[in-house]
């Protein structure tokens, strides 16, 4: 969508010729007229304005790279495609979101469309440089292949990296065992949540409860989530982690007969 803003400071003839010029360069993309940009929310936000069939009809070689920067020798695209197995959807946003913190000036351009487990809805991105875009959308039809492409243009890509560091987002048995592996804490473990506002928080917005599942997934959690950890409180609440970070959850001290005991067995 496109706003015309300072309409008030031109004519109406220039408004008709200027709006004419942008259906030139964007037919589908609507012009709302404003003033000092006032326009309601509604009309620019939640608005699903990424339709991969829509680009497909515009542009389609959207999924293509065959051709691509061919006029520029230093510049390469890599393509990655994965038919079966879904991705991981915290361990593609922190790759990409890494490369792109690490090699956002070297990389041109990036899209798919992605296959994320526990997600009826494709997930469709695209990326130029360090500026990112990506969210489900349309739901994958009941014949349809579900599968995975990436591609990524631009300079000093490095093809067999970026497939290893794909293939570690797959959401395979043993990628999950590896994720379950490097958490900080385990089942009966005792925590502390950050939990401000809550009337049982401490000082610093802390809360006590204790880990009771790794890697929960509940059916209201949102497309593609999977908790760290599923931590029943004191108060009987059950809530999850979304993050391993210290942040939102930290090891509670020990209590009563443990920490006496560790206390004893201190040398003096």
């Amino acid at each position: 969508r496109i706003l015309l803003n300072k309409t008030d400071l031109v004519s109406e003839a220039d408004l008709e010729r200027v709006e004419k010029r942008l259906k030139s360069i964007n037919s589908q993309a609507p012009v709302q007229r404003c003033t000092k940009a006032e326009v309601s929310p509604d009309w620019v936000l939640d608005i699903g304005a990424f339709d991969l069939k829509r680009v497909i009809e515009m542009d389609p070689e959207f999924l293509n790279t065959n051709g691509e920067h061919e006029h520029d020798t230093s510049v390469s695209s890599v393509a990655l495609t994965e038919e079966s197995t879904p991705l991981d959807l915290a361990a593609i946003e922190d790759w990409i979101g890494g490369m792109l913190k690490t090699q956002g000036a070297d990389i041109y351009r990036m899209k798919g469309v992605l296959h994320i487990a526990h997600a009826e809805q494709r997930f469709v991105y695209h990326a130029v440089h360090m500026i990112f875009n990506g969210d489900f959308t349309e739901p994958w039809e009941e014949d349809e292949p579900r599968e995975s492409k990436l591609v990524f243009i631009g300079k000093n890509l490095d093809a067999a990296e970026l497939k290893a560091r794909f293939e570690a987002c797959l959401a395979t048995p043993a990628n999950l065992e590896k994720k379950l592996q490097a958490l900080r804490f385990h089942v009966g473990d005792r925590v502390m949540c950050h939990l401000a506002g809550d009337p049982d928080a401490d000082a610093n917005g802390y809360v006590k409860g204790t880990i009771t599942q790794l890697m929960w997934r509940s059916e209201d959690m949102d497309p593609g989530m999977v908790a760290p950890y599923q931590i029943t409180m004191d108060s009987g609440d059950i809530i999850s982690a979304p993050a391993d970070s210290d942040d939102l959850v930290k090891r509670a001290p020990e209590e009563g007969d443990a920490a006496a005991k560790r206390q004893r067995q201190q040398p003096a």
